[in-house]
């Protein structure tokens, strides 16, 4: 074996610095694509502009009385978390948090928040860790945010009192979000979850974007991905998984996605719809685009989601 060594000596050294070459540059790789799906900043492929009624439902969420809350993010005792919490016009029990998508603020959910207090409900609308108000210099993707819902769900019980009752509410990475909450031991109060557009695992709409938007395979660039913001933030990514948070939760949901969602795809409604053990329903929007359910049929919507509260609101 030495004598093959010192026979092939350059082809050894060779093939060990290609294989440090690839290693390098595959780690670079996962440390870029991390900067660009994890790090808080202007995302290039995020759509941009509002419709006229999201500009009006701003406006409105701008004026109307509202009060400020605050929140210590879970494992982070120096990140406070900011939400805008908006009563009913006429006092209520009944409370809907809501939670906002990916650079998305708690601002951007004010057409969901008008529709919730009209319909005579309180709403909590919380910035999630590194997005709007709130500290933090990571996107979670809702997985380390849903023990951050849970501490602001607490906060509900114990400033309205224990006969609180509570719905969760979500969009796109709020839709995640929410479904990744409902897996958790959670009080009580808590009622009902509603999901819009969320994905079924942060690896899975990882590898939706890598192939759409540079023709990458999921393996090996995904993975790494997941282990780099792993190890980065202190978050299990790998376990961020519908399937298995859905199984543990047997309070009613609702699922809501456009048949015309390119961003999350479509198909993954179906599986988070088949994970849920609870009573479920599903809508699959006609003609929707991703996260765009109420504003393509803004009546149907307010018809799916205001029917599905006053059930187990009651």
């Amino acid at each position: 074996m030495k004598q093959w060594f010192k026979r092939h000596k350059r082809l050894c050294w060779w093939l060990g610095g290609l294989i440090v070459f690839i290693l390098a540059a595959y780690c670079a790789a996962c440390l870029y694509f991390y900067n660009y799906a994890f790090v808080p900043s202007k995302k290039s492929f995020l759509g941009s502009g509002d419709t006229r009624q999201e500009r009006v439902d701003k406006a409105w969420l701008q004026r109307v009385h509202k009060q400020t809350w605050h929140e210590t993010a879970t494992g982070h005792r120096s990140w406070q978390l900011v939400a805008d919490y908006v009563p009913a016009a006429h006092h209520t029990n009944k409370t809907v948090v809501v939670a906002h998508g990916y650079m998305n603020t708690k601002e951007d959910m004010a057409s969901y928040i008008r529709m919730f207090h009209a319909a005579g409900y309180n709403v909590l609308a919380p910035d999630d860790r590194g997005h709007g108000q709130s500290d933090g210099n990571y996107i979670g993707y809702g997985w380390p945010d849903r023990l951050d819902y849970r501490r602001w769900i607490k906060q509900v019980i114990a400033r309205d009192g224990q006969s609180s009752k509570i719905a969760m509410f979500g969009v796109s990475m709020g839709g995640a979000t929410t479904m990744y909450t409902a897996g958790l031991k959670l009080p009580h109060q808590v009622k009902a979850f509603i999901e819009d557009c969320g994905y079924t695992s942060i690896s899975d709409e990882l590898a939706a974007k890598a192939k759409s938007m540079y023709h990458l395979p999921r393996w090996p660039l995904v993975p790494g991905v997941i282990a780099t913001a792993s190890l980065i933030t202190h978050n299990n990514f790998a376990a961020a998984r519908t399937s298995a948070t859905l199984a543990h939760n047997h309070r009613p949901m609702l699922f809501i996605h456009g048949n015309k969602d390119n961003f999350v795809p479509t198909r993954m409604v179906y599986a988070n719809y088949r994970a849920a053990k609870g009573p479920k329903q599903l809508w699959v929007v006609p003609g929707a685009a991703h996260a765009k359910s109420l504003a393509t049929h803004p009546v149907a919507y307010r018809r799916h989601v205001l029917k599905f509260l006053h059930r187990y609101l009651q």
